[in-house]
């Protein structure tokens, strides 16, 4: 890990991901001068430098997963069963992104809803359909996350919309996999029945968060 980490000269880390806590995250650099330019900032707007507007108890759970986070047996155990996850959707022919991943199993909306319009949100009316029919809650990643076009205001529709199946670490069982992939596959089932969605409501800024749709008939 130390040699992996010795070729970048920084990086951003949220430590929401996989150092199994619930807040917070930190920036690490080698340049002095950056180092410096960003500890002030965070004086300014987050706390002092010791604290970075965290609480002791979050930085201590912090300290904590760093090291959890690199254990060999805990990232075996995370890797494999999101791969569990992975290789039941791809028994079943469920179009997703190969090879699976660490973290998430992404699904691959325009191959799962090829009937649906790009101008029908298609990753979102995935994402949308999955929850509404299993209670599984995913995110989408495609043109509603890519946004619009800062000079022209269009709509940019991005090569890929995906649906993220993120697992959480420490929390389910291969069952819960199961139940996923289960839920996911009878969806793919009888996909051509899936309508699309029209934006309704479209916030300012970051709109993936906020904006609301409505179902267009078939």
């Amino acid at each position: 890990l130390r040699e992996m980490m010795s070729y970048a000269d920084g990086c951003i880390h949220s430590s929401k991901k996989d150092c199994l806590v619930n807040i917070g995250g930190f920036l690490a650099t080698n340049d002095k001068e950056i180092f410096e330019g960003t500890r002030n900032m965070v004086v300014v707007y987050e706390g002092l430098h010791t604290y970075g507007g965290m609480a002791g108890r979050d930085m201590e759970a912090l300290a904590r997963g760093l090291r959890e986070g690199t254990e060999y047996e805990y990232l075996k155990y995370r890797v494999n069963q999101v791969r569990y996850l992975g290789e039941l959707l791809m028994k079943a022919n469920v179009p997703i992104v190969k090879p699976v991943g660490g973290h998430a199993v992404f699904l691959n909306a325009l191959e799962f809803l090829p009937h649906l319009e790009r101008e029908q949100w298609i990753a979102q009316t995935l994402a949308g359909a999955i929850y509404e029919n299993s209670a599984v809650r995913s995110m989408e990643r495609g043109a509603v996350s890519k946004g619009r076009d800062k000079e022209t205001g269009e709509n940019i529709f991005p090569p890929l919309e995906l649906v993220r199946l993120t697992i959480p670490r420490r929390v389910y069982t291969n069952t819960h996999m199961e139940y996923t992939a289960n839920s996911i596959i009878n969806l793919y089932e009888k996909r051509d029945t899936i309508p699309g969605l029209k934006m309704v409501y479209e916030p300012q800024y970051l709109r993936f968060f906020q904006s609301k749709f409505e179902q267009v008939p078939l």
